[in-house]
C-alpha cells in the first residue's frame, strides 16, 4: 500500500469543518479541486455515515472512476471514504489547536498501486501530485469556511 498525507491548520472550529466535510451534496463537492474532480455523483444519503457516491478524477489525462462509501470511525473527528475494490481509503482527521479557534485537518489516503511497472510508475508518481491535490482542496476548505462564517 502506498500511504499519502497533507496537514494544514486551517482557522474554524472543528464542527465547523466536519459539517462541511460530512455534507456531500453541497459543501464538500464545492471544496473539491475541480481540475481533478468531476461528475460527483450521490447515489445514497448525502449527509455522513453510509453516504455512497461516484466521481471521476482526472490526472494526468488519465480518468479514474471511484465508487465511494463514506463511514465515521470517530463522528465529529474522522471521516472515511472507501472504495474497496479499487483498493483505495481517504481520511479526513481533525484535531483542535489553539483552544479549539483552529484545526489541524489531515487528508490521508491509502492507495494499493497496480502490479509491475505500471505500480512502479504509480509509487513514483502518485504521492507528489496526491500531495498537490490535497494542498488544493485544504485551501479551498479554508476559503469556504472564511465566505461561509455564520454571522455573529
Amino acid at each position: 500500500m502506498m500511504h499519502v498525507e497533507v496537514s494544514a491548520v486551517i482557522t474554524a472550529r472543528p464542527e465547523a469543518i466536519y459539517t462541511v466535510l460530512s455534507d456531500y451534496r453541497a459543501a464538500h463537492p464545492a471544496i473539491l479541486p475541480k481540475l481533478y474532480f468531476a461528475d460527483l455523483v450521490i447515489e445514497q444519503g448525502g449527509q455522513g455515515a453510509g453516504t455512497v457516491f461516484r466521481v471521476r478524477m482526472d490526472v494526468m489525462g488519465t480518468s479514474t472512476h471511484f465508487h465511494m462509501v463514506v463511514s465515521e470511525p470517530q463522528p465529529g473527528k474522522i471521516l472515511m471514504e472507501a472504495d474497496e475494490e479499487a483498493g483505495v481509503m481517504t481520511t479526513f482527521t481533525l484535531e483542535p489547536v489553539a483552544g479549539d479557534d483552529q484545526t489541524r485537518v489531515t487528508i490521508a489516503s491509502d492507495f494499493r498501486p497496480s502490479p509491475g511497472i505500471k505500480g512502479l510508475a504509480e509509487r513514483l508518481i502518485n504521492p507528489p501530485i496526491t500531495r498537490r491535490i490535497y494542498r488544493q482542496e485544504l485551501q479551498l476548505l479554508a476559503d469556504y469556511l472564511q465566505q461561509n462564517k455564520p454571522e455573529s
